[in-house]
Parts: structure tokens; sequence; C-alpha cells
């Protein structure tokens, strides 16, 4: 029999070899360096081969078998049902039938004897009868002495059948006799043995056998044996570390080698032993057993999800803060955490350990190993933890913040940069060791996790993080000898200041107290300089930064867009006051040129933040955009110029485009408008830019039809065209030209020169603005006002007017030099007329949907008013009651005249008609006091 003690294990390959406690951890499943390794050396005793026999060398026929056993109660409990041994019933047919042959004791229901003389003195069947009576206490010994006797001649094979039906009579008799543990193990141990097989097609016809008769083996977890627990264990084990028999049967081959892991799957074998640990709480030493044989086991998928409705995530939790001098609890609990995260929905696995419970038992742990883990193996341990800590704060109904848990982390990850004592650290000190590094990492990811909360927010303000991550803008410096190393320190700066993108938002306040904005300046100087510094680029964060300081750069502007994005007055003076606007402008020189020796999609993100930060600072600023438009207008146009083919090359270069036109757009000069335009209009000959025009949005929900009417009447205002205060026509005859155009004299043109009212047309925005709405259709355009509708029809119109335009100047110049004969005349003021005609139908127009619009509005008006006078009414009415009530009750002859009004309303209300026949009922209530 193998020792009781703890499960021994050898250290997890997959770790570091300083990984392990005083004892131990046995194999475990490694999150680095992707498949999990498992070293199962541990397995137990060394476990012979057995072989089977044939039904056909047995002299009895099989016994029925045996009712209930009347201790089989007391060995059941609670979510692990005894299944009985009536499904054995329906194989025992097949064991006249040749099968799967197991080189240990869970030979396959059919199969065929070792024609042996040794092992045909043995019968099962008796055996089972034997076992099956309990009328006589005097047949103990001889059951004990036939048992050794079966496990001794049927080491190298027996029926997997006929042995579970065994282990069950056995594990009933144990509730009385104790004598029966020996045995009864022994033959558990049988059952780890490796099968084997005379056909290929065996393994599938006997699955559903194999897999019910290895789920029993589960259901022996019920036997209050500690014994039997750890064989059983043992035996699970082993699956996963099968070796060959050390005699091989003649006409047998081995099973696949994932033949028992596949039949433990289909039974459930791993539910089974998620239930069985509420039996084995208080009991240390099997506990452990149960943890590595569940450890192996959800190295499977299957098995995963077989655990996780056993609610093992939130049973595993809890177990996590046990006391276990071995460490061995804490490391098997949390390795099978990460296989059933791994193996099956992190969200599933997340929510059973969000209670208050769960998380309580993971910070007490956690922070057991932090202060008292001195050890490489402690301190992954501890770093594992964290990250499951993580993902639990990713969940907005994981208690983080009521278990202390969030401030303690925030804490851990400031403590170091702002030196500000807390009793929660108190004591603790951090190395600059590989782990902790790791660990320094994590908890700046927790910080950026908690930053989604916002019931965290505060706990972030109170605890300094703001100045801890700030801590990291600065230029780097060459590291001492007790300190990070250069690729470390660029590795945690970069982090800090990506997560400092997130925090910074919604800490203003701590954001401009801590000067936030000269720091950041002053870095984005010194990543410009000639500061002869070369980045690492080893991180994810530094990616594109080695031998530079883009990656720095990048991760400043992006925490700068983060502020300015919020278009908070204070933080956007404060950062124009020190210059930003000048500095954002090098900077976009110094991309700009860098991109000229050569393009990536780090460079173009630098330059798109810069001109989107450009953007936000200028808006509603004459001052800024003078200072933006003197040196930045030359830049915009080479970005607007740039080759089209590049906009399909996938590095952002849209990005830049769009955030380039932006910036145009804010400067509003009238050269740049009417290019913008232009370009839009070219975008529009491809069917698909009108959806996206369409569904675009300004600030306050503006549309772009909105907006291209209102540049239309800023435009008309520049060029100083009559329209009444409503925006109607005010000249019929020429209801489109400006004042400068209609001060023109007539000079006539020769016939290849274009005159004045066609030039007009290149002069100004508004033939594009009517392209543009063209392309849109001026139906059904969303978001327009009553005005926007006025001026939206003399844009309908806007080439009828023009041609009517054209042919008054024609018409001009041609009674200059000639006369007209009549027809052509009659033909010059019909076209005259019609131009005419079409200014007073658009007038016409133009009132008659102001009139709508007046209409409406007092239409609305007047049911504002009637609302209010309802109201108004209702409010007197209640006023009414109120005082008749008050008049009532404190005056009793007003009370008494209030009852008789009552009486003779309700008098007045009865039916003249006398009933002819039947009796008439008083409806007054004697003793009544109330009216």
């Amino acid at each position: 029999m193998s020792s009781l003690a703890e499960p021994p294990a050898s250290r997890a390959p997959s770790r570091s070899p300083a990984r392990s406690p005083a004892l131990s951890p046995g194999p475990g499943l490694s999150r680095r360096g992707g498949e999990r390794r498992r070293n199962a050396s541990d397995a137990g005793a060394d476990l012979g081969a057995v072989q089977v026999s044939s039904p056909a060398a047995r002299s009895h026929p099989p016994a029925p078998l045996p009712a209930a056993a009347a201790g089989r109660e007391a060995l059941a409990w609670p979510g692990l049902p005894w299944p009985g041994l009536a499904w054995l019933s329906r194989y025992v047919g097949l064991r006249t039938s040749p099968g799967l042959c197991s080189t240990h004791s869970l030979d396959l229901p059919a199969r065929g004897y070792i024609h042996d003389t040794q092992l045909r003195s043995v019968d099962l069947n008796h055996v089972i009868r034997l076992l099956e009576d309990s009328d006589s206490k005097d047949l103990e010994k001889e059951q004990l002495k036939t048992l050794k006797k079966v496990v001794k001649r049927f080491e190298n094979g027996l029926d997997l059948a006929q042995v579970i039906e065994i282990l069950n009579l056995c594990a009933e008799k144990m509730s009385e006799q104790e004598a029966f543990t020996e045995p009864l193990c022994e033959l558990i141990k049988l059952c780890g043995l490796p099968f084997q097989k005379k056909k290929l097609s065996d393994e599938v016809s006997y699955s559903v056998a194999v897999s019910k008769s290895i789920a029993q083996l589960g259901y022996l977890m019920r036997v209050p044996s500690s014994q039997v627990r750890i064989q059983i264990c043992k035996c699970v084990v082993s699956f996963y570390n099968m070796e060959l028999p050390r005699k091989q049967l003649s006409g047998y081959q081995p099973t696949s080698a994932n033949y028992k892991i596949q039949m433990a799957e289909l039974g459930g074998l791993a539910e089974t032993l998620v239930l069985s640990l509420a039996l084995v709480e208080n009991k240390l030493t099997e506990k452990l057993w149960v943890l590595k044989a569940l450890q192996h086991l959800s190295s499977s998928g299957v098995n995963c999800r077989l655990m996780m409705k056993a609610q093992a995530a939130s049973r595993l939790c809890l177990y996590l803060n046990g006391t276990d001098p071995s460490g061995q609890l804490v490391f098997r609990s949390s390795e099978i955490l990460w296989n059933l995260l791994e193996n099956t929905s992190k969200e599933e696995v997340v929510n059973q350990l969000s209670s208050l419970e769960c998380v309580h038992a993971l910070k007490e742990v956690f922070v057991d190993l932090l202060m008292h883990g001195f050890g490489h193996y402690d301190r992954q341990l501890r770093n594992d933890l964290l990250v499951i800590a993580t993902l639990l704060a990713e969940n907005p109904a994981a208690p983080m913040i009521e278990s202390g848990f969030a401030k303690l982390l925030i804490v851990l990850a400031t403590f170091t940069e702002v030196k500000i004592p807390s009793p929660l650290v108190k004591g603790l000190k951090l190395t600059y060791s590989y782990e902790d590094f790791e660990l320094k990492k994590l908890l700046f990811n927790v910080i950026g996790v908690l930053s989604k909360d916002p019931c965290a927010v505060q706990l972030l303000s109170e605890n300094d993080v703001m100045p801890a991550l700030l801590y990291y803008v600065k230029p780097n410096q060459k590291p001492g000898f007790h300190d990070w190393s250069a690729a470390q320190y660029e590795e945690l700066q970069l982090h800090a200041i990506a997560i400092l993108a997130s925090v910074a938002p919604l800490l203003l306040d701590k954001y401009l107290s801590c000067q936030a904005n000269t720091l950041l300046l002053l870095f984005l100087e010194w990543c410009i300089g000639q500061d002869p510094f070369f980045g690492q680029g080893n991180s994810f964060h530094g990616t594109g930064g080695r031998g530079n300081k883009l990656a720095q750069m990048r991760y400043s502007l992006r925490v700068l867009r983060a502020v300015v994005s919020l278009y908070d007055d204070a933080v956007n003076l404060n950062l124009c006051d020190q210059g930003a606007i000048s500095q954002l402008l090098d900077i976009l020189k110094y991309a700009a040129n860098k991109s000229k020796e050569k393009e990536d999609a780090i460079l173009l993100e630098i330059q798109a933040d810069i001109l989107f930060l450009l953007s936000a600072l200028c808006e509603n600023d004459l001052h800024r955009k003078e200072l933006f438009s003197y040196e930045g207008v030359d830049i915009l146009i080479s970005f607007i110029q740039m080759d089209p083919k590049k906009l399909c090359s996938g590095l952002g270069h849209n990005c830049l485009l769009f955030t380039a036109l932006d910036c145009l757009w804010l400067l509003k000069q009238k050269n740049l408008c009417n290019i913008i335009l232009g370009i839009l209009v070219e975008f529009c000959d491809n069917p698909k830019t009108t959806s996206h025009i369409s569904t675009w949005r300004g600030e306050k929900d503006q549309t772009a039809a909105n907006l291209l009417i209102q540049l239309w009447r800023q435009e008309e205002l520049e060029l100083g065209v009559k329209r009444d205060r409503y925006g109607r026509i005010v000249d019929m005859k020429t209801p489109i030209a400006s004042s400068f155009q209609k001060q023109q004299e007539v000079i006539p043109m020769p016939a290849n020169c274009p005159s004045f009212a066609i030039m007009e047309i290149s002069e100004n925005i508004r033939a594009k603005l009517y392209s543009l709405l063209c392309k849109l259709g001026f139906e059904n355009l969303p978001g327009l006002s009553a005005k926007d509708f006025v001026t939206l029809a003399i844009i309908q119109h806007y080439i009828d007017f023009k041609v009517g335009e054209v042919w008054s100047e024609l018409h001009a110049e041609l009674k200059e030099e000639f006369r007209p004969v009549a027809s052509d005349e009659e033909a010059l003021k019909v076209i005259s007329e019609i131009s005419e005609d079409t200014g007073r139908m658009v007038a016409a127009l133009q009132t008659e949907v102001l009139e709508s619009q007046h209409h409406q509005e007092i239409q609305e008006e007047e049911k504002t008013y009637t609302k209010m006078q309802a109201i108004h009414k209702q409010r007197g009415m209640v006023n009414k009651s109120w005082e008749n009530f008050l008049t009532r009750t404190s005056n009793y002859e007003a009370l008494k005249k209030a009852k008789r009004l009552q009486e003779k309303s309700i008098e007045a209300s009865r039916s003249k008609l006398k009933t002819q026949n039947g009796a008439v009922h008083s409806t007054d209530i004697k003793g009544l006091g109330t009216t």
C-alpha cells in the first residue's frame, strides 16, 4: 500500500526551477510557451499489467446483480447520487464475446481469459456471489481471503465490468468492516493499468461500458476512507502516465494512449471529483490528491466544461486561502483556475469568481504571497493570481471596490513612485527581479482596467495615480547599478504613459495641478531633440521605436489627444499659453521629414494626432487660427496633394488626409474652402460617397445639408446678394447677382471670352455647393429648419438663375452695338420673362414655406396655451376643493349645509318612477358621520 502523505510532485517543467515550494507541486499547466507539460512520475506505486479472461472458460453463469445494500444510503452524499449497478446488467451478455482486454483490472465486459491453470482457479462470479452473501459474519475471513487471491491472481488481466461490481460490493461492506479497505485499494490500483484490445473496433464498441466503469471510480469517492479516496486519485493521475505492461498478452495490442482520458471525459469523472471536494473540505491530504487529479483532468476542454457545471471555479477559489504549509493548495487551485479560463468561457469563469467571498479569498492569498513570499516560485504564483484579479476587475459585477482589493492594487501600483507611506504596504519592498518587473506592469494594467469603471475614479484620485504615472514622463536616464535595466525602464515608461491616456481625462483637476501639460511638452521637446538616446523597442508599446524616440512621442501625443478632445477651456488654454501650437507644428514638420525617408504607420499616426490637436485647439479662436495658418497651411496643402494610390496602402494615409481636411476646414480660408468643396464634389462621383456624407453629423448633431446651406448664406452675405430679413428673393430679374456684379458696366466681349456671369462661378463656392446638394438630392434632407428651406429653394434653381443672367448679359451687349430684329427681340423678351417668372415662383414658394412655419408655430403656441389653461384650471379646482374642505371641517354650520346639499343631490339623481312591485330599500347608512 502506498503512503498516505501529501501527494508527491515534481516541479513543473514549464516554470523556473525555483518555482516550487518546499513540497514541490506536481505537474502543472503553464501559461508560458504554449502547450502545457506534465511530469507524472509521481503517479503512485508501480502498476503492473493485467490480462483478461474468456467467458467461455467460466464454469458458472453470471449471477444476478445485488439489490441495493443497506449501508448504501450512509455512503451517499448530496450532489453525488449512488448510480447502482443496474447499468452493468446490460453488458453481462457481452462477456461471452471477445472484446477489449485491459492489461489492468479494467478489462472490458467481454474478453477472453488467458488459459492458465492458476487464473482458472479463481472464478469472479463465485467471488461476486460470495460478497453478496451477508447472512453470516463468519464469511468475512473467507471474503477477505478471496479478495486477496483475486488481486494476486488477476494482476495481469481481468474483466472490467466484474471488477467494478466487486468494487461496489466492497464499498458497501466497508460501512460495517474496515478490513475491506486494503483489498478495495488494491483493486482500485489495478484499475489504473493500461487497456489492451483484440480488434481495432473494440475501443468504439466498448466505449459506453468503459466510460461508465470509470465513472464508477468517481462515485467511490463517497466511501468514507482516506486510503480509498487517495488511491482513486492516484488511479486517475495514472491515466496521464500510461506505461506499456511488463507482460504483453498474446493476441492483444495496447489501446491508444489517450483512450482512458477520453473515456474519463465521456463518463463525466471530472464533475464527480469536483463535487467530492465537499467531502474532503477539512482533510488536507485528501483534498490535495483530489486537486492533483483535477489538475490533470482540467487539461481537457470537455472536462473543464463538466467542472464548470459543478461550480468548480467558485469552489476552488474559496480553497485558496486554506491552511497548507506545503503551498500546493494555492498552486494546484490556481493552475486549475487557469485551465478553466483557457479551456472554457472566460465570462462564465469570471462570473463564478465574482462573489464577495471569492474576491476576499483571492485578496487574502495574494497579500500573503506578496508580503511573505520571497522565492521565485512565490512571486510567479503571486503574478498569476494578479492576472486572475485583473480579469475580475473587468467585470463590473465583481465587488473589487467593496472588498478593498481595488484600493490595495492601486496603492501597490503607485507607492514606489509617490513614496507616500501607506499601512496597506507597510514593510513591503519590491526588488528589481524579473517577477517584480512583471508585477509592476500588471499593476499598471489594473489601473487601466479600473479606469473604465466610473465607481473607481474616486479611488484613482485619492491614491495619487496621476503623479505616479507622470513620474515616467521625463527623459530617459542612464540606469544605476541597483535599478531597472534600460529596456525595462523604457517598457515601464511607455506602459505608464499609455495608461495615462486613459486616466487623464477622468482626473482633469489632478492633471492640471500636477502641471501635466508642461511635462508632456518638455518630454515632446526631448523626443525631437538631438539627445543620443536609442530606444530598445522590445515591448508591445515600443513597436517601431528601436533606435529612435518615436514610441515615446506617439504615446505622449495620445495623452494630449485624450485631454484636448474633451474641449475643456482650462486645459486647452493652459496648452496654448505654453506655446503648444508652434511646438506641435515643429513636431509635425519633424514627422513629415521622417516620413519622406521611410513611411510607416507610426509616423502617419503621429502626424494625424498632431493635426487633430491643432484642429481642436484652434477651433473658435481667431488668434490661434492665425498662428496655425502662418506656418501650417503649406504643410496641409502637401498632405492634400498626396498620391491617391497611398490611400489604399493600409498604413493610415486616409486618416491623415481627413485630419488635414478637418484643419483646412477649420481655417476656412476662401481658397482652401473652395479646394475642399471641389474634392468633395469629385468624391461624389463614387455613388457610395453620398451615403457617407448624408450620415455625417457635426456639432449639436448638425447634418451635411444644413452645413452646406449655412455656407451658401455666408457666401451670399459676403457677395452682397440682396435678400429680405427672412432670406427671400428681392430682385426678381437678377436674384443671385452680387453687388459687385450689378455695378459692372456692359462691355462687349469676343465670343471666345467668358462673360462676368460665367467667370463669377469660379470665384465663389456657390457652384460647388449646388453640385454637392444635387448629389445629395433636394428632397427629404434631414436636419433643416424653415430658414434652410427658404435658402434651399434658391439653391435648387441656381442653374436657372445663372442661365437668366447669361441671357441678360447677352441682351445688354446686343443693344450696345446692334438692334435685334423683331423676332429676336421677342425671343429675348420671352426668355427674360421666363427668368423673372422663375424668380417670382421661388419667392412665392419661400413665402408659402414661411407662412406654413408661422401657422405651425401659432398652432404649437395655442396648444401650449391650452395646456397651460387646463393646468391653471385644475389647480384652481384643487384649491377650491381644499378651501371647501377646510370650511366644512372648521365650521359646523357649513358642514350641515354641505350635508343637506348632498342629500338634495342624491334625491335629485333618483328615478322619479315608483316601483310597482317589490320592496324599496333605503340607501342611507345610519350613523354615518362623513359627507
